[in-house]
């Protein structure tokens, strides 16, 4: 069975925040927490946690049990550089890799799951899951593509390459499913508390 890694890209510094956004705390936990415990549950392995911006209070705040660190010094020049560093640190019996955002708290596990399955099945280069409100993230992408990787440039992720490669995505579809959405800005952030706060009101 082929080997599928996790890549949690967390290195960002988050200006239109004020910055270190992985810490925003929903229900009382960091953002990172949630992305993490969905790409522990799911079968990723390993799963590498790329940091950068505020790394050392990452470190202290959030539970990173069970991954694989990888320090991004020049996440200044964008998610490219992040995405690069995860590639250069996966194992070589590595043969696809999960790229999950770390400001997109709500990323179910079911989804990470079908995405797997997805590629174990057609063993396509790219898989991508498509939602209710269509295509969003994580997305797969396979080591013959890993050199392609290397060679992005700038803040980008591999957005480019599902341009590129379009006709060798294969979809997962996840439609049940609403798209997770990036936490970006105030008005974001405000919006995914308010979601929260209603599914736990729901819950009780």
């Amino acid at each position: 069975m082929p080997r599928v890694a996790g890549v949690v890209l967390a290195a960002g510094a988050a200006t239109r925040i004020g910055g270190r956004k992985q810490l925003l705390s929903l229900g009382g936990r960091p953002i990172l927490d949630y992305v993490l415990d969905a790409a522990r549950q799911a079968p990723l392995d390993p799963l590498l946690v790329v940091l950068g911006s505020a790394a050392s209070e990452i470190k202290a705040q959030v539970d990173l049990t069970g991954t694989q660190i990888v320090c991004n010094p020049r996440y200044r020049e964008g998610q490219s550089t992040s995405v690069i560093a995860a590639v250069e640190a996966l194992p070589d019996d590595v043969e696809a890799a999960v790229f999950l955002l770390g400001d997109q708290p709500e990323v179910a596990v079911p989804v990470l799951e079908r995405i797997v399955e997805t590629y174990r099945g057609t063993r396509s280069p790219i898989v991508q899951p498509r939602y209710a409100e269509g295509r969003g993230n994580p997305v797969l992408i396979a080591r013959e593509l890993f050199p392609k990787l290397r060679r992005l440039r700038g803040d980008v992720g591999a957005r480019p390459l599902l341009v590129q490669h379009r006709d060798l995505i294969a979809f997962a579809d996840v439609s049940e499913f609403s798209r997770p959405v990036d936490i970006d800005t105030p008005d974001d952030y405000e919006r995914a508390r308010e979601r929260f706060t209603a599914r736990q009101e729901e819950s009780r």
